[in-house]
């Protein structure tokens, strides 16, 4: 059987198929794994394990509609910290807990942050607590022609 090596596994097409089945529908039961994937269910609980304990499952979790919650407006909020104020401008961004995502990058600014609010009023809000110490860009996202996605994706499929 053909792997794929990466640092922390080697993953076959049975994982592949696991991790494909698992990503579309976390709640799948080991039973049903074992029947699509054509081995025993200990040996897909087994490759399971494996898989989490190397660390290409990271997480169990569920995908929740912000605008369902009445977050009607997302925004990437591109943010640029002042002199020594680095680490402040971190633990903002950790506090607010309308930022769903914050990555940090290179180039002019060090943060990325996806904030979901219910306003632009409350977008407003975010960001006044953020310019004390640091720039920012808001982009308002108005639709999303790539939803989220894997890194499976990338994956020749097998």
């Amino acid at each position: 059987m053909k792997r794929l090596r990466n640092e922390n596994a080697d993953l076959d097409a049975a994982d592949l198929k696991i991790l494909r089945i698992l990503e579309r529908d976390a709640r799948t039961s080991t039973a049903e794994l074992a029947r699509v994937v054509g081995l025993s269910a200990p040996s897909v609980a087994e490759r399971i394990r494996k898989l989490q304990e190397n660390g290409v499952i990271e997480a169990y979790t569920v995908r929740i509609n912000p605008v369902a919650l009445g977050m009607k407006l997302s925004a990437w909020l591109r943010i640029r910290p002042v002199p020594g104020q680095l680490s402040v401008v971190t633990e903002i961004i950790r506090d607010l807990p309308e930022i769903a995502q914050c990555d940090r990058v290179t180039g002019e600014d060090c943060f990325i942050a996806l904030a979901h609010v219910g306003s632009v009023a409350e977008l407003e809000r975010v960001i006044d607590k953020i310019i004390p110490y640091a720039m920012t860009n808001t982009a308002i996202i108005q639709s999303s022609p790539v939803e989220p996605r894997s890194p499976l994706g990338s994956l020749r499929q097998r």
